[in-house]
């Protein structure tokens, strides 16, 4: 670890670049509890309110909810061996497929799924503390908005550190409010609802597996820093542990509040529900559940600059250093915060924010993972990712094809409720299989353009790639 990184209170000096093994450090089951409290909090809670909104009964609408997640889950932490092996942020990876200036594509893709999330989650946070506490939105959303920048101002390190204290913080209120609602202890004991239909339930299952995959242009940005004979398997299971525990725990829980104590917002949830189970335990976990939020925000934030310095270093070569970092940071919390006092209806933005990002990102995570565990096997040229007249190009054709046509594929057969009900989704009762579709038909398509991929030019690459990284000028 550099002296810059460890010191106490300092600011990561890193973003797009390689992290050299004499800086790496980390355990790699620190990473299960990283993900854990990355869906341990409100937003979670708040995806179960789709299935009933829709017509679900409680448990069809928990059954979508972890199958979703757990099918997504398989996605998203696939991903997570891609940052010991390479020691960089996700999406700069995705030069390989997609060439030095066209993976400006997908990134425009993934740097819209972070802002979305932290539009939501600020509209989430003032509206629940509004609710419950009376407290002025708009101060809110400035306060949270400004932890979470700094927070992914100072970066890796201190977000790990954050996130590990809140789990273990949290963690003991939420069994208790938990405990009681099995006791029936929680109040809600209002009227069952629902019943079941397919249309709904699949809407309720894409919803929960885009949570998760929607999460994957993340993972390499918090696991980079680890060794780089970490073990593979460790680490997939691991993320998928963590992060398929918590909504798998947190889901059935907004279920419950949706159905049974008629919240329209989770943090009201949290409040009523843990007030009932334990005098003032509501009022402390709605509390803990922002922080636990506003953290995640930070993630959100940091992982969106390192896509921004991706699109602006694909047109234009970046220095190294915490400036430009920054900036970026700054920018994009101008931009989530003036959207999310625009936004009112967390519910509603949610569950299409979702349903957008896994149309966008479904092709993307399958052709990223099709070449990393199938066509190039882990083996990349390091160096080439930041050389646009490397071996993969200006513009990686087969990748963008994929990407495209994955897209393309799942328009006839998209659903969006209450915006867009496309043909293909009629004719299905209003079943969407669009991102289904994208995702096979993307990574599907990529396997076959690269079959005949000629890699002795690559093998050379990479035999110097390994050399100059190991012995930096």
């Amino acid at each position: 670890m550099t002296e810059l990184t460890a010191a106490a209170g300092a600011i990561e000096n890193r973003h797009l670049e390689y992290v050299p093994e004499s800086e790496r450090h980390g355990k790699v089951w620190r990473q299960g509890p990283f993900w854990f409290l990355g869906n341990f909090q409100p937003f979670t809670v708040a995806l179960a309110f789709l299935g009933p909104l829709l017509g679900l009964n409680g448990l069809w609408t928990s059954i979508a909810g972890v199958g979703g997640i757990l099918f997504g889950t398989l996605f998203m932490a696939a991903h997570a061996a891609q940052g010991p092996q390479l020691g960089l942020p996700q999406m700069i990876q995705s030069r390989a497929q997609f060439g030095y200036r066209g993976v400006i594509l997908p990134v425009i893709a993934t740097t819209f799924t972070f802002v979305a999330f932290n539009v939501v989650d600020v509209v989430i946070i003032k509206q629940g503390l509004l609710h419950i506490f009376g407290w002025n939105a708009t101060s809110v959303a400035i306060v949270i908005s400004v932890a979470a920048a700094l927070l992914a101002i100072y970066g890796h390190d201190w977000i790990h550190r954050v996130f590990i204290t809140i789990f273990w913080l949290s963690l003991p209120f939420w069994v208790i409010v938990t405990v009681g609602i099995f006791r029936g202890h929680a109040g809600g004991h209002g009227p069952l609802t629902g019943g079941f239909n397919a249309a709904a339930f699949f809407a309720m299952f894409a919803v929960a597996a885009s949570y998760n995959i929607t999460y994957a242009p993340y993972v390499s940005d918090y696991s980079r820093y680890l060794a780089k004979n970490s073990s593979r398997a460790g680490i997939i299971t691991a993320v998928f542990v963590g992060a398929a525990g918590s909504p798998m725990w947190l889901i059935p829980v907004g279920a419950w509040m949706a159905t049974r104590l008629g919240v329209s917002d989770s943090l009201s949830g949290i409040y009523s529900a843990g007030n009932h189970s334990l005098a003032h335990v509501g009022t402390i976990l709605t509390l803990v559940a922002v922080l636990a939020l506003v953290a995640t925000m930070g993630i959100n934030a940091y992982s969106g600059m390192l896509s921004v310095v991706t699109i602006l270093d694909s047109l234009r070569p970046v220095a190294s250093g915490s400036r430009v970092r920054v900036l970026t940071i700054i920018g994009l919390t101008i931009v989530w915060f003036v959207l999310s006092i625009a936004l009112s209806n967390s519910t509603t933005a949610l569950n299409n924010s979702l349903i957008v990002m896994l149309y966008l990102l479904a092709p993307w995570t399958s052709v990223n993972l099709i070449d990393f565990y199938a066509v190039r096997h882990g083996r990349f040229a390091i160096t080439e990712f930041f050389n646009p007249a490397g071996i993969y190009g200006r513009w990686g054709s087969k990748g963008i094809t994929s990407y495209l046509v994955g897209i393309l594929v799942e328009i006839p057969f998209m659903y969006i409720p209450g915006v867009y009900e496309s043909p293909g989704a009629k004719a299905l009762q209003g079943v969407d299989v669009s991102w289904v579709l994208g995702l096979f038909v993307g990574g599907g398509l990529y396997f076959l353009l690269t079959r005949g991929l000629n890699r002795d030019a690559e093998r050379v690459a990479i035999e110097r790639s390994e050399r100059e990284l190991a012995n930096p000028s």
